[in-house]
């Protein structure tokens, strides 16, 4: 079971990734354009939002079900590099990501000038996207 999550967190991966440059390049083009924010720009944003939402309920089954999560938290954590990227990093920062998303979105959908409405959204997603690609376990996921 424990595997079929990974594959399923590590595959969600690809995806979410897509999603959220998807809505960041849309924000980005909405706001360089000029043009009015529309029913169909606050779904980019809400696609994005969505699929990262989806990879931390994901992520949270993988944490609590593999040995690299929870049950690796110990006090030799902290000296082994690869343990407390999983065990600490890379939960950590992906939730503190994926709330900068949400916060995004909220913020877009509450203002009301069209240009603030996509900064919002590329701002955050921006930010967060970063985050999440600062704290990949590349050498595992690219295997």
């Amino acid at each position: 079971m424990t595997t079929g999550f990974q594959h399923l967190h590590s595959f969600l991966a690809y995806i979410v990734l897509a999603g959220i440059i998807f809505s960041f390049i849309s924000a980005l083009i909405g706001a360089l354009s000029g043009k009015e924010f529309t029913e169909k720009d606050r779904k980019f944003g809400l696609i994005g939002m969505i699929l990262a939402h989806i990879q931390l309920l994901v992520g949270i089954g993988v944490y609590f079900l593999s040995p690299l999560g929870l049950s690796n938290l110990s006090g030799e954590t902290m000296g082994d590099s690869m343990s407390r990227l999983y065990a600490l990093e890379h939960p950590l920062i992906n939730i503190i990501a994926i709330a900068l998303i949400t916060i995004g979105y909220s913020r877009a959908k509450k203002l009301t000038e069209s240009k603030s409405r996509f900064r919002s959204i590329y701002m955050f997603y921006g930010i967060a996207f970063v985050m999440i690609l600062s704290r990949i376990p590349w050498d595992a996921w690219l295997n």
